[in-house]
């Protein structure tokens, strides 16, 4: 009997190049919504933006008095003070009917909203309550112990998941707090698999001399799971050429790939690389014989936009040629751009870490990539009640109980976290938050590229940055001596790249008199005057940052009340204002005109992009440079309301 033999065997990469190369360049198979309950495992078809502030109100993190930090000074065990034990408490899930004064305590539970003049709280055990309604403090404290601030975890407008993102509990965790209950996401790539054969039987029936029990199915069913794909069972055909072309044209015609197994040698009852080439429509078939032990029969197709590929029918050769080339394309039509992970990591810690001695801690952290032996892992202080910490982490680290402290340059081993994988990043970015860098970050997913940012200001990301700790920082630091940005603070291990303007100034409500431009055109003068009027609350900046040092330049020494409560981005600035809980302070005017504040111009500035010496070399670095000077991106940014 006359047996075909395989005419061109190609090697591994050039049969996997070949028939990437067939995939279409838009492998996007559409979107739909799906509940939240069902998200999990889906992929972000857009950017999500929140449309709340997470937590929406400065909140209490124990039991004990809301109060001003000041009137505890001085307190201790030895030499207790007491302070008015307010007629009003906080109820949980309402705001305090009344604010707190001077000298005043305020009985609040965890989780209550902190009253509008308390800016601390402090726990019931250093407290006591007299007969007479004084409530005795044993204990010094400062602004914002045992307290979160509104809007410091997410803030309304912020985006907090990227297009592209795969969705863990962790995400869908996220979407969940700031109120979303179904979500936009990439459709699964359905793949059909057809197990072919007169040896096979499903498992569950009787096995007959001669016959096997159908394992590629099963298998081939979980990997596609595995790898984001939906399987769709076209069950067991016989070595018949009309009945395999029947189910061939079914499952085609009902599916985005097709998996045949078995079938695919030159032996006489090997049928089914003849019915592809007969059924199949142009371009057909790519490859079929590949230089692998095991997996040399594997056949490789297109039918014009859709992959079909007949594997062997050897367990170990199926899955083996199975993971090596439809995996990588099933992920790329599901959207996966990440890889899954195991085992711990060792990394050089970027700071020093304190902890608590008698209690064994876990600390969650970035993993940042460098040119070093090993990563170096970036610890995450939002605390415990944020839900992003548990989102961006990439693993935690343990300190045990007896130790009190970490030093920097440490190596520690960094743990992936329960049901999470290792993200594939290209470009780490570490520094000030901005919206406008938020849009380079998605421009820079549409090119291929994934980000990791770190938002811990702009001298910190300058420090990471000469520190060789991440490929870009975002600065917007002013020289007070010359009135320049940026530039000044840089040295010769670090390169400063130009990135866009912006306009800070003084934000607001509308209809506050004290800051109308009509009643008072110079704004320091204005802001000064506002403060010796009293009864004025400001929120401030976290230091560091540079819109921090602005804020210092305009009040020229004062230090109002609320001076002392630090928000971490612009949108934190805001959502205090809207609210109530503060009257003025500084951020951009995007995001003031997007909260319907007003707004006076102070300064314009610069947010530029610091980098290492030595990286625009790199791919992603590279890409980010050409996109800050593309056209179509300073468009977006004029768009958006920056000046490029």
């Amino acid at each position: 009997m006359k047996q075909d033999q395989f005419l061109d065997v190609l090697n591994k990469d050039e049969a996997l190049r070949r028939f990437l190369d067939a995939i279409p360049a838009d492998t996007s198979l559409g979107t739909e919504t799906v509940a939240l309950e069902e998200a999990r495992g889906r992929v972000l078809a857009k950017d999500v933006v929140s449309s709340a502030d997470v937590p929406g109100f400065d909140r209490a993190n124990m039991d004990g008095y809301a109060l001003r930090a000041s009137d505890t000074y001085g307190a201790s065990e030895a030499t207790p003070l007491c302070l008015r034990r307010s007629a009003s408490s906080v109820a949980i899930g309402h705001l305090a009917p009344d604010e707190l004064l001077a000298g005043q305590a305020m009985a609040i539970p965890t989780g209550g909203a902190i009253p509008r003049g308390a800016d601390a709280v402090l726990m019931i055990e250093a407290t006591e309550v007299h007969e007479d309604g004084r409530v005795e403090i044993r204990r010094s404290i400062t602004p914002g112990t045992a307290m979160s601030y509104a809007g410091t975890d997410i803030a309304q407008g912020e985006t907090v998941l990227h297009a592209g993102t795969r969705l863990t509990s962790r995400e869908t965790g996220v979407l969940a707090a700031i109120g979303q209950h179904e979500i936009l996401v990439r459709r699964r790539p359905v793949v059909a698999i057809i197990s072919t054969g007169n040896e096979i039987v499903a498992p569950g029936t009787v096995l007959s001399p001669g016959k096997i029990y159908d394992s590629n199915a099963i298998i081939l069913a979980d990997a596609v799971r595995e790898c984001g794909g939906v399987p769709r069972s076209f069950g067991i055909v016989d070595d018949d050429t009309e009945a395999l072309a029947a189910r061939l044209r079914e499952a085609l015609a009902q599916s985005d790939i097709v998996l045949l197994s078995g079938g695919t040698s030159k032996g006489p009852g090997d049928l089914n690389a003849k019915v592809l080439a007969r059924v199949l429509a142009p371009p057909g078939i790519i490859a079929h014989g590949v230089a692998l032990k095991p997996g040399k029969p594997l056949c490789l197709a297109m039918s014009g936009e859709k992959p079909v590929v007949v594997l062997p029918g050897f367990p170990t050769s199926a899955i083996f040629t199975f993971h090596e080339f439809v995996a990588p394309m099933l992920r790329l039509l599901a959207g996966w751009i990440d890889e899954p992970h195991t085992g711990s990591v060792r990394a050089t810690l970027s700071r020093r870490f304190q902890s608590v001695i008698g209690r064994r801690q876990y600390v969650m952290t970035h993993l940042i990539d460098t040119a070093a032996s090993q990563p170096i892992a970036y610890p995450i202080d939002k605390g415990s009640g944020s839900v992003t910490t548990w989102s961006q982490a990439d693993g935690y680290f343990a300190i045990s109980e007896q130790v009190e402290h970490i030093n920097k340059g440490k190596t520690v081993d960094v743990f992936p976290i329960a049901g999470a994988r290792a993200r594939r990043c290209d470009l780490v970015i570490i520094g000030s938050h901005c919206v406008g860098l938020d849009l380079l970050v998605a421009l820079m997913r549409q090119r291929g590229f994934s980000s990791k940012l770190v938002t811990v200001g702009s001298r910190a990301g300058l420090a990471a940055a000469k520190d060789g700790l991440c490929d870009v920082a975002g600065i917007h630091l002013l020289d007070m001596q010359s009135g320049q940005y940026n530039h000044p603070f840089g040295d010769e291990t670090v390169e400063i790249v130009s990135g866009y303007g912006r306009m800070q100034g003084l934000v607001y409500r509308r209809g506050d008199a004290r800051f109308s431009e009509e009643e008072e055109k110079d704004l320091p003068l204005a802001v000064a005057a506002a403060i010796r009027g009293g009864k004025i609350t400001m929120i401030n900046r976290n230091r560091g940052s540079g819109t921090r040092l602005l804020i210092d330049a305009l009040l020229a020494g004062a230090t109002p009340r609320g001076y002392s409560i630090e928000a971490t981005s612009h949108q934190a600035v805001a959502t205090a204002i809207a609210q109530g809980r503060a009257d003025f302070g500084v951020a951009i005017d995007i995001v003031a005109k997007e909260r319907g504040l007003a707004f006076r111009p102070l300064r314009e500035e610069r947010f530029d992009f610091v980098m290492p010496r030595g990286r625009r070399s790199r791919p992603a670095v590279a890409a980010f440079c050409e996109l800050l000077s593309d056209d179509r991106t300073r468009a977006a940014l004029t768009l958006r309301g920056f000046t490029p």
